[in-house]
């Protein structure tokens, strides 16, 4: 599989989890978001008049590109990205990092998809990778809204994030 039919695979799970809808809610940090692209990260961009075509290029180029989630085992690079898509990509590969070794894998854990942790995770028993994979981001946006309280109305939909 080429990286750009994985990635063409992962876009589906972050969209139906981010939703097409423009939102301004205060208490995103990330400011005016569409498609899950915030407008504070994206600067360049008019999220508000974004396409979903346009937003999956913007996925392609800026959040996909150059980040080796295709040398991740499939269901492994679609988690991994869902989840950098909201915690952040280094965020999201520590996570992945700290969910090897609950597998008895140790990898260093420094948030980059290097060989080492690649070739962990095509290693790793699967169902057993991605239910610590899920923990651990379950983990990770626990310790954001205990760290910000005004966070906390971002922790359901984070938290069925994580575990989906």
């Amino acid at each position: 599989m080429t990286s750009r039919e994985l990635f063409d695979r992962a876009i589906e799970v972050v969209l139906e989890h981010e939703g097409d809808t423009y939102t301004d809610n205060p208490a995103d940090r990330g400011g005016p978001t569409k498609f899950g692209i915030a407008q504070r990260w994206n600067p360049d961009l008019d999220v508000k008049s974004l396409t979903r075509a346009q937003a999956i290029e913007v996925y392609w180029e800026r959040y996909w590109h150059g980040h080796r989630y295709e040398f991740l085992p499939e269901v492994i690079a679609i988690k991994v990205f869902d989840l950098a898509v909201n915690l952040g990509h280094k965020t999201a590969v520590t996570c992945l990092q700290r969910a090897l070794h609950a597998c008895g894998l140790r990898v260093a854990i420094d948030g980059i998809p290097g060989t080492e942790t690649c070739g962990a995770a095509e290693q790793a028993d699967q169902t057993a990778l991605m239910a610590a994979l899920r923990s651990e981001a379950a983990g990770e946006y626990r310790l954001r809204v205990a760290h910000s309280a005004d966070q906390v109305v971002f922790q359901g939909g984070w938290l069925n994030r994580a575990y989906a």
